[in-house]
């Protein structure tokens, strides 16, 4: 390992080892010695903002008639003297001051245009939700949407890092072939489009997003003679985390410690996943990979931990996360509903039936506190990289009773490095497309020459 005089290391340091590479958390070591004291550190943190994109499917029991009338998804009040408790998003109480909720947008792009493409909703509508654009009716390969928003993101302000973007998912979407509808299941998959025609692959497995992040070193032999072994990925770095010990000082050590940590909580995690799904014991989801845990609030965890330490050692800036799959029958009863996902979104206009799917989009948004508080308790040079990461998290569907999209739910939380004021509700006029809202949010992430994007008809301004 090679080290700069004056005990500087590089932003892009690396520990590598058989099989394995570990990325650096930011260090004070990394700031030019005559440049360190004071706000030196967050002269070369990294100041550009982090960005995730959440799709939930189903839309949300607050986008119907009653929904709505009772707050089940967004606050009655607009501006900043709202009350969250009517709504699904209660859980955010805590983090109000990074929330900005923008109700009542349309995603024209996500309807039916012609005859054929009427009932197809279900299986269109991912492909909508970053690009926008109304995907072409096809079950071949000639796919046809558009570029979704993380990947004008990542192509411009990602290429910096060792991985410009990544995709997670939680729902099995690796099918292949025609959906329904007259519709291939890559539009159902994918949320990520890197050109109108490339859909990204996803990633459900933690254990494959974990070898992707911190497992990229060495030969293909040497990372499966790695894996077969019961050594920690860390055990092969041992020695260049010695060495770097001791050109680092107190602070950066404890710093360079708690992060190696955590990486070894999470592998030890996974490891515990696997043995238990190998086991021989009847799973709750038999399809899945080993390292699929059947706890879907465990499964959450895990890709909130890996998207967290992916931001701390700047490995990439841009993930894409999408939290279902639509038409899922999984059933979440943590959330006190013991309906299947996709026919609790089937609520026939009854009160007690929506209020059953509320109390879903409810559980769901309730598993994004856990990342806010990683994400909070994470320094990058002089701020969080809470303050420094922009969280969109929506649906392009309405009212799944009637497979409409209005009303969709929508809402941004962080600090966006400064971008976003937080502590706001703003509710849209009727027929505003959500494509005006992301490109105002492209343009607060630095893609100011964005003059359109989707169907959208201008910005939406995002302040009051």
């Amino acid at each position: 390992m090679k080290f700069i005089t004056g005990r500087h290391i590089s932003r892009r340091e690396v520990l590598r080892g058989m099989g394995a590479t570990v990325a650096l958390p930011f260090l004070d070591a990394m700031v030019p010695a005559g440049r360190r004291g004071g706000t030196a550190s967050a002269t070369l943190a990294t100041d550009q903002t982090r960005l995730v994109t959440i799709e939930m499917v189903h839309g949300a029991a607050g986008s119907s008639d009653y929904g709505a009338s009772m707050n089940r998804w967004s606050p009655a009040t607009v501006g900043r003297e709202f009350d969250l408790s009517p709504s699904a998003l209660i859980s955010l109480e805590p983090y109000r001051e990074y929330l900005t909720i923008v109700s009542n947008t349309d995603v024209e792009g996500a309807e039916a245009i012609t005859a054929p493409e009427i009932g197809g909703d279900h299986f269109r509508s991912s492909a909508v939700f970053l690009t926008q654009t109304h995907p072409k009716q096809t079950e071949g390969s000639d796919v046809l949407v558009g570029t979704s928003l993380d990947q004008y993101y990542a192509q411009r302000f990602g290429q910096d890092t060792p991985i410009p973007s990544m995709q997670l998912c939680i729902e099995n979407i690796n099918q292949s072939g025609g959906c329904a509808y007259g519709y291939t299941c890559v539009y159902t998959d994918s949320i990520s489009w890197a050109s109108p025609t490339e859909p990204l692959p996803v990633i459900r497995d933690p254990r494959v997003a974990f070898e992707q992040l911190f497992g990229a070193g060495g030969t293909v032999e040497e990372r499966a003679q790695r894996r077969q072994t019961d050594r920690s990925i860390l055990g092969w770095i041992t020695d260049r985390v010695g060495e770097l010990k001791r050109e680092l000082g107190p602070t950066d050590r404890q710093r360079l410690e708690r992060y190696l940590d955590d990486i070894r909580e999470i592998e030890r995690r996974i490891e515990r996943i696997e043995e238990y799904n190998a086991s021989g014991e009847i799973r709750e989801l038999p399809e899945a990979p080993a390292g699929v845990p059947d706890s879907f609030e465990e499964h959450m965890k895990l890709m909130w931990d890996l998207q967290a330490l992916a931001f701390e050692s700047d490995l990439t800036r841009v993930f894409s996360f999408k939290m279902g799959r639509d038409s899922s029958a999984r059933v979440f009863p943590e959330s006190g509903v013991d309906k299947p996902f996709h026919p609790a979104s089937h609520h026939d206009g009854n009160e007690e039936a929506i209020e059953d799917f509320a109390r879903i989009n409810q559980y769901h948004v309730s598993m994004l506190p856990y990342f806010l508080d990683k994400l909070k308790n994470t320094m990058d040079g002089d701020a969080s990289l809470l303050d420094k990461t922009m969280i969109i998290y929506g649906s392009p569907m309405g009212d799944p009773n009637v497979h409409n999209h209005k009303r969709c739910p929508l809402f941004v939380i962080g600090g966006a490095n400064g971008k976003l004021a937080g502590n706001l509700h703003l509710k849209a006029p009727d027929g505003t497309p959500m494509a005006n809202v992301m490109l105002s949010l492209m343009h607060k992430l630095g893609l100011d020459d964005m003059e359109s994007f989707g169907n959208s008809t201008g910005e939406y301004a995002l302040t009051i």
